[in-house]
């Protein structure tokens, strides 16, 4: 028989039920911590830049570099 694995709260710690509305956070305090974070952009998903970002970028973007 397999070992039940307990999950926790990414903000708190504490452990969590899946079966919860607020899952995977232990309480709606948590998922709105989460949410604050998202929003004021605490969360950033880094990657090494490549030249196909110098393509991506947006005419207004060029005129500042060119000012």
């Amino acid at each position: 028989m397999a070992a039940k694995t307990i999950k926790t709260c990414p903000i708190c710690g504490k452990p969590t039920d899946p079966a919860r509305k607020d899952y995977p956070f232990c309480s709606d305090r948590c998922r709105m911590i989460d949410l604050g974070n998202w929003a004021s952009e605490s969360y950033v998903v880094h990657r090494p830049l490549n030249e196909s970002d110098e393509e991506l970028k947006s005419p207004a973007s060029e005129e500042k570099e060119e000012q």
